[in-house]
Parts: C-alpha cells; sequence; structure tokens
C-alpha cells in the first residue's frame, strides 16, 4: 500500500510520482514529474491541491494511510490546471460538505469551468482560514504562471505551499532537496523556471518579494506542486530566484544553436563557437536535431550572446529551428542587451539565416554582426574570418 510522507508533525506529502512522463507542454521531462498534494491534521482536516486525474488511486490511498478522504473538511486549490485539480470532484463525491477555496475571481471561475460548480469559495491576498491550531493565509500570485495562481502559507509549521513557484519536473523516490543530488534539483529547478515561468519574469519577481516579506525566519520548508520540498537549501532556491532567474541579468556567456543540411551550417557554428572560446567567454553547442528545444531554453535562460544558425530550406529556415524560434518567442525573452548572431548558408537566396535575423529582432536582440551569410560550402579563409569576427564582438 502507497503511504503519506511525514514533512513535519501532522502534515504529510500525499501526491504521485508519474515516472514515465517524457513530455509536458512541449517540454521534456526527462526525470518525469510529481504531482504534489499536502496533506494537514488539524481540527479541519486539510488537503492542498490534488492530483492528476489519472492518479487517482495512488492520491486516495497516501491519504487513506493517515485519514479516510471523506473526511477532509477543506480543499485548497492553489492553481486550476489540472495536474494539481484534476482529482476535485473526488474529493468533493467523497465529502459532499468539503468546503473548496480557490483564488477570487479567476480560481473559482476556472475551476467552475472545468468541474461546474462545486460551490467554490473564493480567496485574496491577506485572507486567512483557521483550522485549529493552524491558521492558514492566502496570498494571490496571478501569472505564476496561470492567472488564477496563489501561494498557502502555514506560519505554525512554517511552510509555504507555493504551487508552481521554486517546483521542479523532476520523479524522486525522496521527499526532500537534501535527500537528491543537489546540482541535479537545482538544473531541475532552472530549466522549470526557463521553460514555465521565464514569460513572467515580473510577477515571478512580485512573489520572490512577498515570500521575503514573511522575514528570514519564517519559512522551514517550501512545499512546492511539482517536484522535491526545499528544506536545507531554502535560501539557495530563494536568491537563486532573485539573483538570476527574474533578475534579468545576463551572463558573458554564449549559445550556439543550429540545424544543417550537408554540415555547411555546422562548419560556421563551430567557427563561432572557436571564436567565443578564443575571446574567453564559456560556449555551449546545440545541434537541435540532437538537443530538445527545452534544454536549449535552459542554456538560453542567462546567456549575452545567442547564436542561432541555419540553411535555406524552401525559402524558409530548416523546421527544427523554426520550432526552436517559436518556442523562444512565446517565453518572451526580452532581456536587455542581449546579442544575437544569426548565420547560415544557402544555394539560391540566403533566406534561411536572414528570417532568423529578421525573428531576434522582432524580440529585441541587437545584432552587431548583422546576418551572417555563407554562399553554399564555407572555405577556410571564411570561417577564419567568421571566427575573427566572434573574437573582436566578444572582447
Amino acid at each position: 500500500m502507497l503511504s503519506a510522507v511525514q514533512i513535519k508533525p501532522d502534515v504529510y506529502w500525499v501526491g504521485a510520482v508519474d515516472w514515465n512522463a517524457r513530455s509536458f507542454h512541449g517540454y521534456s521531462t526527462e526525470d518525469g514529474i510529481t504531482y504534489n498534494a499536502y496533506l494537514i491534521m488539524d481540527e479541519k482536516v486539510t488537503l492542498i491541491d490534488t492530483a492528476k486525474i489519472t492518479f487517482k488511486d495512488e492520491l486516495l490511498a497516501r491519504i487513506s494511510s493517515v485519514i479516510d478522504p471523506s473526511k477532509i473538511d477543506v480543499l485548497v486549490c492553489n492553481h486550476v490546471e489540472m495536474d494539481h485539480s484534476g482529482n476535485v470532484p473526488t474529493i468533493k463525491e467523497l465529502n459532499p460538505n468539503v468546503r473548496i477555496l480557490a483564488s477570487a475571481p479567476q480560481g473559482v471561475k476556472g475551476l467552475t469551468a472545468h468541474y461546474h460548480d462545486l460551490g467554490f469559495e473564493g480567496v485574496k491576498t491577506g485572507d486567512t482560514l483557521n483550522i485549529g491550531k493552524r491558521t492558514l493565509t492566502f496570498v494571490q500570485t496571478p501569472m505564476v504562471h496561470w492567472p488564477d495562481n496563489m501561494v498557502t502559507y502555514d506560519a505554525y509549521d512554517k511552510i509555504l505551499f507555493s504551487n508552481d513557484a521554486f517546483g521542479q519536473h523532476f520523479a524522486s523516490s525522496k521527499r526532500f532537496d537534501d535527500e537528491n543530488d543537489l546540482g541535479e534539483v537545482m538544473k531541475q529547478a532552472r530549466k522549470y523556471y526557463a521553460n514555465i515561468v521565464q514569460p513572467y519574469r515580473m510577477q515571478a519577481t512580485n512573489a520572490v518579494k512577498a515570500v521575503r516579506k514573511l522575514g528570514p525566519d519564517a519559512i522551514d520548508i517550501i512545499a512546492p506542486a511539482h517536484g522535491v520540498c526545499w528544506r536545507s537549501h531554502v535560501a539557495d532556491i530563494l536568491d537563486a530566484y532573485e539573483n538570476v532567474y527574474t533578475s534579468g541579468k545576463l551572463e558573458e556567456k554564449a549559445l550556439v544553436a543550429y540545424d544543417s543540411m550537408w554540415g555547411s551550417t555546422d562548419k560556421m557554428a563551430h567557427a563561432i563557437a572557436d571564436g567565443f572560446l578564443a575571446a574567453g567567454v564559456p560556449v555551449r553547442l546545440m545541434d537541435v536535431k540532437c538537443t530538445h528545444i527545452s534544454d536549449v531554453m535552459e542554456e538560453f535562460l542567462d546567456c549575452k550572446y545567442v547564436a542561432m544558425g541555419s540553411p535555406t530550406l524552401n525559402s524558409q529556415m530548416m523546421p527544427p529551428m523554426a520550432e526552436l524560434i517559436t518556442y523562444m518567442k512565446g517565453l518572451s525573452p526580452k532581456n536587455e542587451g542581449r546579442v544575437g548572431i544569426p548565420f547560415g548558408s544557402y544555394g539560391w537566396a540566403p533566406l534561411g539565416p536572414k528570417n532568423i535575423a529578421s525573428e531576434l529582432e522582432g524580440v529585441g536582440f541587437e545584432l552587431p554582426l548583422g546576418t551572417l551569410a555563407c554562399n553554399w560550402i564555407p572555405d577556410q579563409a571564411y570561417l577564419d574570418d567568421l571566427r575573427q569576427k566572434v573574437v573582436d564582438l566578444a572582447k
């Protein structure tokens, strides 16, 4: 039988682990996903979030290891999205008198649209709910990453139920940061931010400020809706969000992402990467035929220099590059000072690299080298000149 995991006295993780998930909205989840739900045993038994509907049995089994699920008095829905709210009707069916709280008005509207009117109650920033020894405080965090998002703070246990903020798509049999490899957890937190939260940088900044206002000793555990809970490295994940992810600051490093047809654009990509190396700039070379777009975006997050290359195919760029650029544009990468280097080979017309240049300009990239287009196959002199252009740019 599946069992709940105690994270504090009378507070339990009762979620589900999706070991085999490999994709989430076009984002590669190579380590799977968790759908976190939390059970608080107090005078009013309270459940924070549920799980995807396909994990109904797993959720109920873990709750049942602590208490009969029909005894749940309060269900707090921090987020409408169905990986969090999928089993709201399940809990309502088990206890028709359960109170279901969500952000007002967007959370109530969203839940009603998904599951019809189940008597949802709206709460706003600063509202509280006493459940016995504990008083829960609600803080709305709209657009981190839907309009209805909110977080719930349990001052008695010093737990912040943070929903999508500070999460990771990372399946593990261990529930805490210090029980897993910290480097891997931080990498997955960065990838999660880059692919899920990045478009809402300002809203995420406000969410971090709201957490900081609680005080330096107010949080023992951050319990997100995905991934592991933070208890030994709360300061580390807050610092990462504040000083790296949401800061908008770009690092002196380079990303070279490209696709190639017969090897010419590949040669250009390597010459560009060599130029950055010669200038002492760390660089990552990524062939989009071999690297998932979500992994490219994790690398992209704070790179000052972004080179994107494609040959011309049917008057366009190669489809994998078009996919990457469409995905990138959706993540609103409008960091001030980002330098773009569009490049690629062509036969009849340099439309592949020119189309890349147009897209990069459209999201505010500076293009100091213009469009680097090579007719047919670059010879060594061309590659040497290209390399030197990058060295001079970086220096």
